[in-house]
C-alpha cells in the first residue's frame, strides 16, 4: 500500500504539518473541575512523538458559566486550565506536531449520568436540546453576545499560549448545531429563520468576532456534522445548493478550513456523486477540508459506545480519495487514542503491528 499522499507536508497560514494526519477530538473527560493534568499533557506529547503531524484536542469549554456539563471536561479559560495548556502545547511541540484546542460551548444537554450540574441552567436558542426534550433556557440577546466574546477570548488565549490553530465546535448537536438545526432553532429574531442560511447568523458572528481577535494570519477551522448523533442519516443540507448557503457564508467570515464530520469517510454525501462531506464542501468554497471517519477500522465511533469492537482496516480507499484531491487532511480517532504510534506505524509499513479497538480503550488515558 503506498501511503505517500498521507505524508506529504501541508501549509495555511500558521499550519506547516509535517505530513496530512489530524488527531481527531476525542472527549475523554480526564480534567477534575476543568484542570488539564500533567497526564493530559503526556497523553497528546505521545501521539506527537507518535509522527501526528495536527493535534486537535477533545473539545475545551469556552467562559460561560453552563457551557459544559460534566465536570471533567476542560475548561479554556482561568488561570490553572489555561496553566495546563501551556504545558500540553510546549510538550506537543517538543515532540515534533502542532496543536489546535477545539473551543466548544456544549449548548443544551441531558444532565450528566453523576448527577452533577452546572450552577446555572443549560442555554441554547430554545430550550429544546432536540425535538420534544427541553432541559433549559433560551438564550438572551446578551447571553448571546457574552457567548460570542467567549469564543473569540478562548481562540485569542491559544494564540497567545502559542497553539497553531483553533478549532470551533459547530458540530455533534452542540450549542452552534442547535442554531442551524431548524428544530431546535426556533427564533424568531435575527438568529432564527426558516432557511439554513439565515440559521448561520451566530455561528458567523462566532467567527467573525474570533478572526478579529486573532487576526488575518491565524488558521481557524470549523468542525460542522450533517447527522445529529440519534439520527445518523439525518442531513441539514439536502442537496447541494443548500449545502452552499450553509457553508458560504461561514467561508466569507472567516474560516480557513472545514472539519467534516462523518461516521464513514467513504459514503457519498449525495446522489449521483462518491464525494464525500468533505468532497462537496471542498468543491462548493475552494478551501481547505478535514474528512473524517471510521478511518483505519471497520466499525464507526458510535459503535465503540454501545461496547462494539473494531479490527484495523485497510486505507486503500482513503488514499485514492486523498490521491484524487478530494479533502487536505484526515483526522483519525480511536486508531490513535488505542494506539499512539498509530501513525509511524503507518509510515513505515508496520500494518501487522496495528491494533483494533475496544470500548475499554475510553476508560483510561494512555
Amino acid at each position: 500500500m503506498n501511503t505517500d499522499s498521507l505524508f506529504k507536508p501541508f501549509s495555511l497560514k500558521t499550519l506547516n504539518t509535517k505530513n496530512r494526519i489530524v488527531m481527531a477530538p476525542m472527549t475523554r473527560s480526564f480534567s477534575p473541575d476543568g484542570i488539564p493534568t500533567d497526564a493530559v499533557a503526556e497523553y497528546y506529547a505521545k501521539r506527537a512523538a507518535g509522527e501526528v503531524g495536527l493535534i486537535l484536542s477533545e473539545g475545551t469549554v469556552i467562559n460561560r458559566p453552563s457551557s459544559s456539563a460534566d465536570p471533567n471536561i476542560p475548561h479554556f479559560y482561568g488561570d490553572q486550565a489555561l496553566a495546563g495548556w501551556q504545558k500540553v502545547i510546549n510538550e506537543v511541540h517538543a515532540a515534533g506536531a502542532q496543536m489546535g484546542p477545539q473551543i466548544w460551548h456544549q449548548g443544551i444537554m441531558e444532565n450528566h449520568a453523576s448527577g452533577w450540574t452546572p450552577g446555572t441552567p443549560f442555554e441554547g436558542p430554545s430550550a429544546l436540546q432536540r425535538p420534544g426534550f427541553e432541559n433549559g433556557v433560551p438564550m438572551t440577546d446578551a447571553a448571546i453576545a457574552d457567548t460570542i466574546a467567549a469564543f473569540a477570548q478562548a481562540a485569542a488565549d491559544a494564540k497567545a499560549l502559542g497553539f497553531d490553530t483553533v478549532e470551533i465546535h459547530g458540530a455533534h448537536q452542540y450549542l452552534i448545531d442547535q442554531f442551524f438545526w431548524d428544530e431546535t432553532n426556533n427564533r424568531t429574531d435575527i438568529y432564527g429563520g426558516k432557511t439554513l442560511a439565515e440559521r448561520t447568523r451566530f455561528a458567523v458572528e462566532v467567527i467573525k468576532e474570533t478572526r478579529k481577535r486573532v487576526g488575518e494570519d491565524f488558521a481557524l477551522i470549523i468542525r460542522l456534522s450533517q447527522f445529529k448523533p440519534a439520527a445518523y442519516d439525518f442531513k441539514l443540507a439536502k442537496n447541494e445548493n443548500e449545502m452552499e448557503q450553509w457553508l458560504t457564508p461561514l467561508v466569507d467570515a472567516g474560516v480557513d478550513i472545514l472539519h467534516c464530520s462523518q461516521r464513514r469517510f467513504w459514503e457519498p454525501e449525495f446522489e449521483g456523486s462518491d464525494l464525500n462531506f468533505a468532497g462537496w464542501a471542498k468543491k462548493i468554497t475552494g478551501k481547505a477540508t478535514i474528512s473524517v471517519g471510521s478511518v483505519g477500522l471497520d466499525g464507526d465511533f458510535f459503535g465503540a459506545f454501545a461496547g462494539q469492537s473494531s479490527q484495523p482496516s485497510s486505507l486503500d480507499e482513503l488514499v485514492r480519495r486523498m490521491d484524487r484531491g478530494d479533502f487536505d487532511l484526515i483526522a483519525v480517532g480511536r486508531p490513535l487514542l488505542s494506539d499512539a504510534n498509530w501513525v509511524e506505524k503507518i509510515k513505515n509499513n508496520r500494518t501487522d503491528e496495528l491494533k483494533g479497538f475496544s470500548k475499554e480503550a475510553l476508560a483510561e488515558l494512555v
